[in-house]
């Protein structure tokens, strides 16, 4: 079998086959699940021949590109990890302003600074080494989605590696369905993506940053005053209000966590930056806060930078999130407890504006509300693991009340799984998994062992 590929495949027992399993995965809460093989892909021949390789054994096949899953959705008992880590190719055309780039391929860390030498620019992940693989098979909440909307919007093609082993080109005109479930199915897609076609920006020509910095006592009224605002600000600026501790001590606050409110600007100039940033100045509490940053010229080199800090690596994560919807005076108090009380110095909660919303075009993605909120618990002793679990558990049923659903990115399947797309939508991709994949070749959603419903468990 080894000698049918360029990378290196890895059987149990082989001196390589833990790092192989694990090595890659973001969260250091491992599973302890055992895949028949690991193939460290170092082409797309390679994937082809994995492909083929698990049918012709009987084994399942499950990809990986970034390794960031909280869930490590990729790791299965008797599967074939299909790795592509090894397999990392871009392309830009300067005709078309069309990047194509494999699934490994980090957004933050390799495909922007690439795009950036030709002046362009790809609204990707946040955590900067995030593969664009299952970022954009899930949606894509990358920079800015409330006003460029959803990074997997601007897939033009995708070549993909079939159930029957075959390599495909997917696009509007051509294996539609493919192309159709790519933009969502997160990993529910029936097949593996070796390329995924883009098209790109114009890189910002100014960039501007506010943040306040506000007490938790004060919680309540800032998201009030939010919750009425951030739909009438400029599409050109991403809104973000966030609890965490802070990275460097703010002068006159004891340490612990703060609320910030933040706003981050991409415009043509930096007197429209400071326009389009005004409304978040205009807090009427304001003068209370413990830090004030406005319109403060940056770039996307130092974003890139502050997101690598509010996402360390090498720590243990547990990860929810939800869909939000209603009044402030429903929404706020059911999101207190996951701003307020985190459980260790590393959590933060956020709450991320889509408003105002748009109609999303025709793909499997279709689930979404003004504001989303996930929390992120960062910790490093495993003897905390369940303590930690029900504390998030907690905080998530505060918010079931106002819960549209959940988005796959931020999701573990594993411990909780909600409504994630439209019925009509699930339906749609239920169809063209059962014609593309009838064996279930493809892994699929990571559950606890039910079956995926795509519904929200208080309302069965």
């Amino acid at each position: 079998m080894r000698g049918a590929f360029t990378g290196r495949l890895h059987l149990p027992g082989d001196g390589g086959y833990e790092d192989a399993r694990v090595g890659r995965v973001f969260n250091g809460r491992r599973p302890e699940r055992r895949p028949a093989a690991v193939l460290e892909a170092a082409c797309e021949q390679d994937v082809v021949e994995g492909v083929r390789l698990a049918a012709e054994h009987g084994w399942q096949v499950a990809v990986r590109s970034g390794g960031h899953s909280w869930a490590a959705w990729s790791v299965r008992d008797a599967a074939l990890l299909l790795d592509l880590g090894r397999f990392r190719e871009m392309t830009y055309d300067p005709a078309t302003g069309i990047v194509t780039a494999t699934p490994s391929v980090k957004g933050g860390d390799e495909l922007n600074p690439f795009l950036g030498r030709h002046g362009r620019f790809f609204n990707g992940g946040h955590c900067p080494s995030v593969g664009i693989g299952g970022f954009l098979l899930q949606g894509g909440q990358g920079w800015n989605a409330r006003g460029w909307g959803w990074a997997a919007e601007n897939l033009t093609a995708i070549d993909v590696v079939t159930a029957d082993g075959e390599l495909v080109r997917a696009d509007p005109e051509r294996n539609g369905d493919l192309f159709w479930a790519a933009r969502g199915a997160g990993p529910g897609f029936p097949g593996v993506v070796t390329r995924f076609h883009l098209r790109t920006r114009p890189l910002p020509k100014a960039m501007a940053h506010t943040v306040h910095a506000y007490p938790l006592g004060l919680f309540d009224e800032v998201m009030t005053w939010l919750h009425a605002k951030h739909h009438q600000v400029s599409s050109l600026v991403e809104i973000v209000a966030l609890t965490q501790t802070p990275l460097e001590p703010i002068p006159g606050h004891d340490f612990g966590p703060v609320l910030l409110v933040t706003g981050v600007a991409m415009t043509d100039t930096p007197e429209e930056a400071r326009a389009v940033l005004a409304p978040l100045h205009a807090c009427p509490y304001a003068d209370r806060a413990l830090l004030r940053v406005e319109a403060k010229p940056t770039d996307l080199a130092e974003q890139i930078a502050m997101q690598r800090l509010a996402n360390p690596e090498g720590h243990r994560y547990l990860v929810d999130n939800a869909w939000l919807r209603g009044t402030a005076e429903e929404v706020v108090p059911a999101i207190r407890r996951a701003f307020t009380e985190q459980p260790t110095p590393g959590t933060f909660t956020i709450w991320f504006s889509m408003a105002p919303l748009r109609e999303l075009p025709d793909m499997a993605f279709s689930l979404q509300t003004e504001i989303y909120s996930a929390t992120y618990v960062v910790y490093d002793d495993p003897a905390r693991d369940a303590e930690l679990r029900a504390w998030l558990a907690a905080a998530m049923a505060d918010l079931e009340p106002v819960t549209a659903g959940q988005y796959l990115g931020d999701s573990d399947f594993t411990v909780r799984q909600l409504r994630f797309m439209g019925d009509a939508q699930w339906e749609r991709l239920r169809g063209i998994r059962a014609a593309r994949d009838p064996k279930g070749l493809f892994a699929g959603y990571l559950t606890a062992g039910d079956p995926v419903r795509n519904t929200n468990h208080w309302e069965r």
